[in-house]
């Protein structure tokens, strides 16, 4: 079988908002975003995003965005009100995230009927392709000029939250995409990718 192109790979960007990992087994998510990848692009007219209830008090830590309280919380649903919509948009498909490994990790924690078949780490690409300086998502949309962008895709949105993010680390991959001279998805997944428990891995389908 030959090569297929990355942007035709069914990928899904996926951010996570959380209380923090030294909340270890007890930690929380707070926010949720997955937004698919057409023809390499964020499709978001099909843009999935929705705030969390927790079921318990939210911490505060400098980390946590003001947005994501108690109060604004209480309303939302509770996590297994939207597992099955989480199944259904990531099922079968590659999550696409900046250090995509963390969100990955507490996804399994808090919902594992959720099966991707795989990760792609734009942390990972950029470190590949030797981009220089710091290579945090804020630091590389800086660098390469994307917060317009993500601004433009996310009216109203801002860093640190699960839609913005999302958007942002698809638009990365893009960026680094083209600039490494990366087409084929083998050499994608051979730069950017991660495996995902047996478990969890579901055949893979090159299509």
């Amino acid at each position: 079988m030959t090569d297929q192109a990355w942007t035709r790979m069914p990928l899904v960007a996926l951010d996570l908002e959380g209380t923090g990992s030294q909340d270890r087994d007890q930690e929380a998510i707070l926010e949720i975003a997955l937004v698919r990848l057409v023809d390499g692009s964020p499709d978001m007219a099909t843009a999935y995003d929705t705030l969390i209830n927790p079921g318990r008090p939210v911490p505060r830590r400098p980390w946590i965005s003001t947005g994501l309280n108690d109060d604004t919380l209480k309303d939302a649903p509770r996590p297994e009100q939207i597992d099955n919509a989480l199944v259904t948009r990531v099922e079968g498909r590659y999550l696409v995230g900046h250090n995509i490994g963390v969100d990955d990790k507490l996804l399994r924690l808090r919902h594992p009927r959720v099966a991707p078949a795989g990760l792609i780490d734009t942390l990972r690409l950029a470190r590949a392709l030797n981009v220089p300086g710091p290579k945090n998502l804020g630091a590389l949309l800086g660098r390469f000029e994307l917060r317009d962008r993500v601004d433009k895709l996310v009216p109203g949105g801002r860093p640190h939250r699960a839609l913005w993010d999302a958007v942002a680390a698809a638009l990365l991959l893009w960026e680094l995409t083209d600039r490494g001279g990366i087409t084929s998805w083998s050499a994608l997944r051979s730069a950017a990718g991660k495996g995902v428990p047996p478990e969890r891995q579901e055949q893979e389908t090159l299509f």
